[in-house]
């Protein structure tokens, strides 16, 4: 399995060095072997507020780093015509001298598609006609779209990419059908345990790696699955837990109706509006504690290696660590050497 780190932070706008983490840690990474950096595309909510467009966030990673693959999770891809993904892309794989990844996104929330409101209804079908345009310019072929009269015009993306060909996985939350959809697209995945524990999780990945193989059967690959989670690691794992307490349930309360969404067995049937604060609180300590338990990757090195033996059980390839979710940008930074520890012994006990 690779090791990335992954930011999705609730935005605090009193913070004046609201990107210090995003930059240190991508420091760290870079020269401690991890595999990349996500960073999402997130708009109009102070839950992955700091985070509007990942191709910014990126050169900026680009600019401090000279290995680490620099990927999006995700762009929406109905939000943006696809050549203006093409080019932002283009310049920061140059920057990085061929280091990007894409992951997609279908999009899910309709505020944010004020952006492109047109898009909303069919966004599902737009982001795999997307992703097919998308490669399609990066490969350097020229694409036709309608002009400012009406007529169609042929275009190609400058500067060319370093990257002959463009590493992209599909996010999904959940759906079988998108797990599904990656494999017959013959891209990655990207996903994460909001909503689904690692059973369900592993009947999606077998069914991904199945459409992947009845689809791609002359490239001889398998797909790749990166897990979005949630981590913090220390030397003592009760002192992990009071650490990330507070602050993991207010990361929570901020994302309640993704949560709500995602919990029907708890409450069902919800709407976030219609929670009062005695809900809410109920379903953040009961969030907690499963995210603690069994959907994140806190506690101690020890803890880690015994989550490692379950993510690799359903097929994870990559762990998209989600560090900034605690606000005390020095206790996440020295955490990083307790995960580069558990990915060295990880590796030196015969994983890859």
């Amino acid at each position: 399995m690779d090791f990335s780190l992954f930011y999705f932070a609730n935005g605090d706008a009193s913070d004046q060095q609201r990107y210090r983490l995003l930059l240190d840690g991508a420091r760290f990474a870079d020269e401690h072997g991890f595999a990349a950096v996500w960073t999402p595309e997130r708009h109009f909510h102070e839950f992955g507020g700091l985070y509007p467009n990942p191709a910014v966030t990126s050169a900026a990673v680009a600019a401090v780093t000279s290995r680490i693959g620099i990927r999006a999770g995700s762009v929406v891809g109905p939000l943006h015509h696809p050549v203006r993904i093409a080019e932002e892309w283009s310049v920061v794989d140059n920057l990085s001298a061929g280091r990007v990844g894409l992951s997609f996104a279908s999009g899910w929330h309709a505020v944010d598609f004020v952006l492109r409101p047109e898009n909303y209804a069919d966004r599902r079908d737009i982001v795999r006609d997307t992703i097919k345009t998308v490669k399609s310019l990066w490969r350097g072929e020229t694409v036709e779209f309608p002009d400012g009269t009406g007529e169609r015009a042929g275009v190609r993306v400058f500067p060319s990419p370093v990257r002959a060909d463009l590493p992209v996985w599909l996010t999904s939350a959940g759906s079988p059908e998108t797990f599904r959809a990656a494999g017959e697209l013959g891209v990655g995945v990207l996903t994460h345990l909001l909503g689904q524990d690692l059973d369900d999780l592993a009947k999606k990945i077998a069914e991904y790696r199945r459409a992947y193989a009845e689809h791609h059967v002359a490239d001889g690959g398998t797909g790749h699955v990166a897990l979005m989670l949630h981590t913090f690691l220390g030397d003592d794992r009760a002192k992990v837990r009071d650490i990330v307490h507070d602050p993991f349930c207010d990361y929570l309360r901020s994302s309640i109706g993704l949560i709500a969404r995602a919990s029907g067995d708890i409450l069902p049937d919800v709407k976030p509006e219609d929670l009062d604060p005695e809900d809410v609180e109920f379903l953040v300590e009961h969030s907690f504690d499963r995210y603690f338990d069994t959907g994140g990757l806190f506690g101690t090195v020890d803890d880690g290696m015994r989550v490692l033996d379950r993510l690799s059980a359903v097929g994870i390839d990559d762990i998209a660590c989600l560090i900034d979710f605690v606000a005390d940008t020095d206790a996440v930074l020295g955490g990083l050497d307790h995960l580069a520890t558990l990915r060295d012994r990880w590796e030196d006990a015969g994983h890859r």
